[in-house]
């Protein structure tokens, strides 16, 4: 049979197996918008409309993932980071893709080509030019802009990631341009917690703080100017999570005098300026995002060569749950613990961190500590699917916030299709094994929340 005439491998009820989950995900999961509530979309590239020169741009460019797959198929990284051109990279990567397998990446590509290009032809080294070609005119149109892309996609809020630094002035150009999405920038002081990180003394020296006091003065602040640009979450991207209590001054005054922390001041330092974000979030009340686990920049060769978020990371030791516990609860005894997401790179830390939450719920916020979505390394079917069920186990399901791109690229937000068709097709499971009944009210408001509304009402968007 010639391709032409197969069914498109992306087709109607795609990873759908049973009735309940068709009528799940076509009745209710599938007409919802897009809230995208943390992602790493360029600003200046919104406020500027920006068109993309090819295909290979938009796919490639920037996207760790698709490199990290192209270096596992022995690709020179000519291909990949290097200096051959779009077509010549598109090419390696379609190459490569056929063979990729059970990687979420041939999904993601196939629904890129096929909701932003009308493709249904599955990317192969025979064909890649054509599609390039193809794909490649189209971009061209006003139609495929960075703010039609965005639209085309249905996006109704998205957070893009932004330091304390930022002047926020593409924020306020997409803002004075009527675009109908809500832009809204998240406020992630990753350089200014990190203490043993290269680059501190050069980071806070730009803040123009004298000492720690100044400096705390100067994040809330900054917290105060997000806040007036739309601002309703934080996120903390951490090698670990720290708790450890001394005289943080004291540290910051020994390492912006040219001192090195150890790893114990350096946990001091973290906890102390962790804590005092975390009470100006809930003043706000704001949500905080907690990112922690992963080990970066593995490769010292391939970092001096082509630096920091390339595809050169992977999962950490497992999460230190007695240390998490104390930071919330920390929080929690001062009435301070504001909404909370908790991310671990590791799926292994899954139940432990669904076990803890139940700790630190209350109301009238429902679910006020969430589970985080399958992230980076689970951003798969397996991730998503052990998320979903350990927070079906120990929590609330109903209540999830659900999915975000976490992303750089433009033509990921097929990604929460990806994502709704597999929560739709087990619930569905749940519901023809006889484990859940077939209630349509609840049903359409569980759906509907998971899928949009409760990150709506949770973000306060």
């Amino acid at each position: 049979m010639s391709e032409t005439n197969k069914t498109p491998f992306i087709n109607y009820n795609w990873l759908l197996k049973t009735d309940s989950a068709r009528r799940l995900y076509h009745e209710f999961a599938e007409k919802q918008p897009i809230i995208d509530y943390h992602c790493h979309l360029d600003p200046k590239a919104i406020a500027d409309d920006k068109k993309f020169s090819d295909l290979g741009e938009l796919m490639l460019g920037g996207d760790h993932y698709k490199w990290r797959a192209m270096r596992s198929f022995g690709i020179d990284e000519k291909f990949i980071t290097g200096d051959a051109s779009f077509r010549e990279k598109f090419r390696a990567y379609a190459t490569m893709l056929p063979y990729a397998i059970g990687n979420p990446l041939f999904a993601w590509t196939a629904l890129e080509l096929k909701r932003y290009f009308g493709i249904d032809k599955t990317l192969n080294r025979d064909n890649a030019d054509e599609i390039f070609d193809k794909c490649s005119e189209m971009l061209q149109d006003d139609a495929f802009s960075t703010k039609s892309l965005i639209q085309m996609s249905n996006v109704v809020a998205l957070c893009t990631t932004d330091d304390p630094l930022d002047s926020l002035e593409y924020h306020e150009k997409i803002d004075a341009s009527g675009f109908e999405t809500k832009v809204l920038p998240a406020f992630r002081p990753d350089k200014a917690v990190n203490i043993h990180k290269s680059g501190f003394v050069d980071y806070i020296a730009k803040t123009g703080v004298h000492n720690y006091s100044e400096l705390k003065s100067y994040l809330s602040s900054r917290l105060d100017f997000f806040a007036s640009h739309g601002c309703r979450l934080s996120d903390h991207g951490l090698d670990y999570v720290p708790f450890r209590t001394g005289n943080a001054s004291a540290v910051f005054e020994k390492v912006m005098c040219g001192g090195k922390a150890t790893d114990e001041e350096t946990e001091i330092y973290m906890t102390d300026l962790l804590l005092f974000c975390a009470e100006e979030y809930a003043k706000r009340g704001w949500v905080m995002q907690l990112h922690f686990g992963p080990m970066r920049n593995n490769s010292t060769r391939m970092f001096e060569q082509v630096g920091p978020d390339t595809g050169f990371d992977s999962i950490s030791d497992t999460m230190p749950a007695i240390k998490l516990c104390k930071l919330l609860d920390s929080l929690d005894n001062g009435n301070m613990l504001p909404k909370t997401i908790l991310y671990s790179l590791s799926g292994l830390d899954n139940q432990k961190l669904a076990a803890l939450m139940g700790s630190f719920q209350r109301g009238p916020v429902r679910s006020k500590i969430q589970l985080g979505a399958g992230w980076w390394f689970n951003d798969t079917k397996d991730g998503m699917e052990a998320q979903l069920k350990c927070l079906a186990n120990h929590g609330i399901l109903g209540c999830f916030v659900g999915m975000l791109t976490d992303s750089r690229s433009f033509i990921s937000y097929p990604r929460h299709e990806y994502f709704r068709r597999i929560f739709c097709d087990l619930l569905g499971s749940w519901i023809e094994n006889g484990e859940y009944p077939e209630d349509a009210e609840i049903l359409k408001e569980i759906t509907e929340g998971v899928c949009c509304k409760n990150a709506l009402n949770y973000f306060n968007f």
